[in-house]
């Protein structure tokens, strides 16, 4: 699944984010969803979140 809509993503689920300094590399961080930051139901570059170990990025895949 894709992270473009909030309704595909759960508080616990595990998903891969790109942090704000790793967007120009696309680099993915994996880990697990603590909170969700976009009030929006989509958005065209990822849902924003932010992970149980505090960083906060735009979702990309969902697992």
């Amino acid at each position: 699944m894709n992270g473009q809509d909030r309704k595909n993503i759960k508080h616990g689920s595990t998903v891969a984010i790109v942090l704000k300094q790793d967007q120009d590399t696309g680099l993915l961080t994996d880990g697990t969803v603590r909170d969700i930051l976009t009030k929006s139901p989509s958005h065209p570059h990822g849902i924003k979140v932010r992970l149980m170990s505090g960083e906060v990025g735009r979702v990309k895949e969902i697992y």
